[in-house]
């Protein structure tokens, strides 16, 4: 069996071994990593030898931990990173160049119809009608997001919403809610077959599938990271937030939003939580709790967005693409039938 796992934001792990007679045995890891001393290798492949397959993610990295030296030092992984490989070893995770990847970027729609084709497209990717894809949003006027779970009369003042024009919609996905006015935000979306996350732990998916994010970022000056469950930040301030939903039919839906020059006063009038967050420190501050790309970069948003796609095709490949007709005649009538109706929009009133 063969596993490989990239740590975000460190190295890559790689792990070989067979099993027989329900044990693990030959095993041996490899990798980009710095590991001290030398032997310590050796060290981390006993302690493996002969473990269950079936083991979870924290046991293996338990007993790496103890076979350790007192004195040693993990650069890029960790004991569990190695288990991670293993899980995918024994899964038969996927990996992102296995697929051939369609890049959408289409002309801009309403913000309920952009929700309701995250779960066409991804719905349409577990069932085998379409590969896995990148989605940029684009939308036509402003809009609220709420989580799935939210509660709208706690998450939002729809007096002033509707004066902003907004378009209250509440997604598939759990998170928080957002306040987005067209071109104030990047918002791209991954629909994958859940074997490409297979073996990892809903947390670690977060940050697996946003690696490719925080090397663009890096390109283009900005020192981002992922801070667990689901925040890209930077020492200026906090950049973006993802949310999951994974379907029956096998496919995961993964979502990121990240502020390009967000309008701190508009948020903090439509968004109650907003105001309970900044009340002590009065709105000025709300620019340095969702710092926008353009101050950082300097750079238009579609300049940012072509470096997204440029480096997301250097890692994964990809080839340009299109929502077809039928996807889009499913998404309308999914708007009509479910996102536009108060049973699904007060679902949590």
């Amino acid at each position: 069996m063969h596993g490989e796992y990239k740590v975000p934001g460190g190295k890559l792990v790689v792990v070989d071994f067979e099993v027989v007679d329900g044990r693990i045995q030959d095993f041996r890891l490899s990798g980009d990593f710095f590991l001290e001393p030398d032997d310590a290798l050796g060290c981390i492949d006993a302690a493996v030898e002969g473990a269950s397959p079936n083991s979870t993610i924290e046991e293996y990295g338990s007993l790496i931990q103890r076979a350790l030296p007192s004195e040693v030092h993990l650069l890029g992984f960790t004991p569990e990173s190695v288990g991670v490989a293993i899980r995918r070893a024994v899964t038969g995770a996927a990996h992102w160049r296995d697929y051939d990847w369609q890049i959408l970027h289409e002309p801009p729609i309403s913000p309920v119809l952009n929700a309701a084709l995250d779960e066409v497209l991804t719905t349409a990717v577990g069932e085998g009608l379409r590969g896995p894809t990148l989605r940029i949003w684009e939308w036509n006027r402003p809009a609220v997001f709420i989580g799935s779970f939210q509660s709208v009369k706690n998450e939002v003042d729809e007096e002033q919403a509707a004066a902003h024009g907004a378009q209250l919609v509440r997604r598939i996905s759990g998170g928080g809610a957002m306040y987005m006015a067209p071109e104030a935000c990047i918002t791209y979306a991954l629909y994958v077959p859940g074997e490409l996350v297979r073996g990892m732990s809903f947390a670690d998916s977060y940050a697996f599938l946003d690696e490719w994010v925080l090397e663009a970022l890096k390109a283009l000056g900005i020192d981002a990271v992922y801070k667990p469950l689901n925040d890209i930040t930077s020492p200026h301030g906090k950049i973006g937030g993802a949310a999951q939903k994974r379907l029956g039919s096998g496919a995961v839906l993964h979502h990121v939003t990240m502020a390009y020059d967000m309008d701190p006063v508009a948020m903090t009038e439509v968004l109650r939580i907003g105001r309970e967050k900044l009340s002590d420190k009065g709105t000025a501050s709300a620019q340095k709790r969702v710092d926008p790309l353009r101050s950082q970069t300097g750079l238009g948003r579609e300049e940012i967005i072509e470096q997204l796609i440029r480096v997301f095709q250097q890692r994964h490949g990809g080839v340009p693409g299109e929502v077809t007709d039928g996807e889009y005649e499913a998404a309308e009538r999914l708007v009509e039938q479910k996102f536009l109706t108060e049973e699904w929009i007060r679902r949590v009133p």
